[in-house]
């Protein structure tokens, strides 16, 4: 029986390295955005500053294992073999949320989960062991969960969401009425003060958080201490002096140091002082089975107290736990898939959105609206009109296949960022608050957007919508994070042994089916078969491009067309649904394209202004074609679905003759504009009677059996709506075909 409990060990570290690897991908935000998304470091670079800041800090952080040990619960009112169950639903909950939320591309809290798992798992025990007493009730809880800690960390994160946001949206504000979107000018004579302030936050910052509890701040700690305002005044003075040299002796622009050091300090708070968040609950439960090893008391016996004493971590497990984040940081897609969810909300330009609009982000956005209507009403014209000056961005002029090249935001911006998510971490490690790195810095950001009026009122509702997403998926990280750790330790504690192998393998099947689902999003979105965007500029380029489109919708349009019949005549409602999901995702590609128009007409020549109305057209049918499909696809589906009489053995007869046709035209299409042997076109447009007669009969027949046979309204109904949606379907993509084949012939 004891062996179970070195196996469980052995499990926990095998776990901490795996949740080491999901942390850092969820983490990774935290200190890579606003360099990547400002462009002012080249990335490789990046990540190799974040990569000595993670080593450092991961190598050098004892002292900060103490939440997991005894901050959430007590542990001398629980026995050993508690305290394991504890630690393993702990793990095995927390390694599935957080890979959960990677896959989604959503940033969340590791210390928030970690929290409540330990919360969650610990009441459950607690519930167990009053549960089983004759001289406790459920009264007596209190005595084995340290609630005011649990409070002062729910209550401290909740203020610092608000408090991050407002920071960061006075701050940029500010800063952008001093140096507007043209910063180069004014860098000349506030770019050393600038710098100055940023690098003594931000310094002050990696003492106060990066390096306390490790051994490094012993050598600073008497001269910081009691010292505090004279420290930031001489780093003030120094930072601003190096500011000055530095523009003048290198001729480049400060913000890149304050971006570099600001990311290296963050980086460093992370591995430093969050580490506990993936590798604390293993080393707690290696430290509690070396005192039940070393007592010889039973399992079920050996209270816990030795966890309330202050343990070291082993530098050897810390080297080890630094060298994994660092090759996850450089490794893992799943990181690049979170930093990319704040940087596309932060985003000062327009583009596609990653987030539907809701009731409240609409509401919100109308409420914020109307106030910025308020203040314009009551601040004179004269004073807006200068704010609106400040506000102004340079138009870049760069070629449309190197716009991606652009920033997603300037190196102002990423500088505040930096500042003021380092100031605030800074603030409240001194105040001794406990508050989430990623929630700062997350809010922080949205601050600044919101401030740097990077949410305008063709982006707003739609970046909104995504903050809400995100905070919600804080809240629910929270709620999960109680409930499963909950369930998973009542699951062991009545299973032992049997159950954590159960969980164990449930937990490593999940974690390769999340692998395989992102590994086939990111491929999907290299995917040849997507929709492109057309970036010629001329006509003739236009028609060349536009095809390779063409043939994709018309290959597929068949494929979704075929399946559905089948799945029709089967009622087989697996196949219907994969058919509206080939139509919905079809219909995305091509509304992506739509939202490309502006775009597309900016960049066109002068003397090349007729290709937008080919192009605007073309997409026009594009999107009829699609809107048919849906309409079929849906159409079935709802029929079969609702369990409705199949339709009849004449009618599917008919829709098969009918998908045989049209098979034959889509290849016919597809080949055409694959090869681009567009005079092709001229004899598909010659036939084209022969199936707008061959669906008119089709449509006459089912009137006559209408009349005579036919007894279910519901199939009536469905059969006229196919017909009836095939002929636009078609009368659609012979418009498409005329379209192009006239302007091929006068190009």
């Amino acid at each position: 029986m004891d062996n179970i409990y070195l196996m469980m060990i052995i499990a926990l570290g095998v776990l901490a390295i795996a949740d080491l690897v999901v942390g850092v991908s969820n983490d990774a935000v935290n200190f890579l955005n606003s360099a990547i998304g400002s462009k002012a470091i080249p990335f490789k670079t990046i990540l190799i500053i974040a990569s000595i800041g993670i080593f450092i800090g991961a190598s050098f952080s004892s002292g900060m294992m103490e939440v997991a040990r005894k901050g959430i619960f007590v542990p001398g009112e629980f026995y050993f073999d508690e305290i394991m169950i504890i630690f393993m639903a702990v793990m095995i909950t927390d390694i599935l949320l957080l890979d959960f939320f990677n896959t989604l591309g959503l940033p969340t809290s590791t210390t928030v989960s970690i929290v409540f798992e330990l919360l969650g798992a610990a009441v459950v025990m607690a519930l167990i062991k009053v549960g089983y007493s004759d001289t406790e009730n459920i009264t007596n809880l209190a005595k084995y969960i340290n609630t005011s800690k649990a409070l002062e960390i729910v209550t401290g994160i909740v203020v610092s969401v608000v408090v991050a946001f407002t920071a960061g949206s006075i701050v940029q504000y500010i800063s952008r009425l001093i140096f507007t979107f043209q910063a180069e000018p004014r860098m000349k004579y506030f770019g050393a003060i600038f710098g100055g302030i940023a690098l003594t936050s931000i310094s002050y910052f990696i003492f106060m958080k990066g390096l306390k509890g490790t051994p490094f701040y012993g050598s600073f700690e008497g001269i910081v201490d009691g010292n505090t305002w004279l420290t930031i005044g001489l780093s003030f003075i120094f930072w601003v002096v190096f500011s000055q040299l530095y523009m003048m002796i290198f001729k480049r622009n400060v913000l890149v140091i304050v971006i570099a050091v600001g990311t290296f300090g963050l980086a460093l708070a992370f591995a430093g002082n969050d580490l506990v968040n993936f590798i604390g609950v293993p080393m707690a439960a290696y430290h509690s089975y070396e005192a039940w090893v070393n007592s010889g008391v039973a399992a079920t016996d050996f209270e816990m107290t030795s966890l309330a004493n202050a343990v070291p971590a082993e530098p050897i497990l810390l080297f080890i736990a630094g060298g994994v984040m660092v090759l996850t940081l450089w490794f893992s897609k799943k990181a690049q898939t979170v930093s990319d969810t704040e940087i596309d909300l932060a985003r000062q330009g327009e583009g596609h959105e990653k987030f539907n609009p809701n009731m409240l982000s609409r509401l919100l956005v109308k409420g914020g609206t109307q106030l910025a209507y308020f203040f314009e009403a009551i601040i004179p014209q004269s004073l807006q009109a200068k704010i609106d000056k400040r506000f102004e961005k340079p138009v870049v002029a760069l070629p449309k296949h190197k716009t991606y090249e652009l920033p997603a935001f300037d190196m102002i911006r990423a500088s505040i960022n930096l500042t003021v998510a380092g100031v605030l971490i800074s603030t409240a490690t001194s105040l001794k608050l406990p508050l989430s790195t990623t929630y700062v810095t997350f809010m922080v950001a949205m601050g600044t957007s919101l401030a740097d009026r990077a949410w305008g009122r063709e982006s707003a509702v739609y970046r909104v919508a995504g903050v809400l997403n995100v905070i919600g998926g804080w809240f629910f990280t929270a709620f999960v994070a109680f409930v499963a750790a909950g369930t998973l330790a009542y699951l062991i504690y009545i299973g032992r042994g049997a159950m954590i192998a159960v969980l164990l393998l449930l937990a490593i099947l999940l974690l390769v089916r999340n692998y395989i689902s992102h590994k086939n999003k990111v491929q999907l979105k290299l995917s040849k078969s997507k929709l492109k965007k057309t970036e010629s500029k001329t006509v003739q380029g236009i028609i060349q491009e536009s095809a390779e489109n063409i043939s994709n919708v018309v290959s597929r349009s068949n494929k979704i067309y075929t399946d559905m019949l089948r799945g029709l005549a089967k009622q087989d409602t697996k196949k219907l649904k994969k058919s509206k999901k080939g139509v919905k995702k079809l219909n995305d590609e091509v509304e992506e394209l739509r939202d490309n128009i502006f775009y597309f007409i900016k960049n066109l020549d002068e003397n090349s202004v007729r290709g937008s109305n080919f192009y605007i057209v073309v997409l026009g049918y594009l999107t009829d074609v699609v809107q048919s499909l849906e309409f079929i696809s849906k159409a079935s589906y709802k029929h079969v679905n609702n369990n409705h009489k199949a339709l009849r053995f004449n009618q599917i007869k008919d829709l098969q003759e009918i998908d045989q046709h049209l098979e034959a035209l889509f290849k016919e299409i597809e080949d055409i504009f694959e090869k681009k042997d567009f005079i092709r076109i001229e004899k598909v447009l010659q036939n084209q009677d022969k199936i707008f007669t061959s669906l008119t009969n089709k449509i006459e027949k089912q009137i006559a059996r209408t009349r005579t046979e036919e007894s279910s309204p519901k199939n009536t109904t469905l059969y006229f709506s196919l017909l009836l949606e095939t002929k636009d379907l078609v009368t659609a993509l012979m418009n498409l075909m005329g379209e192009y084949y006239g302007s091929y012939k006068k190009s």
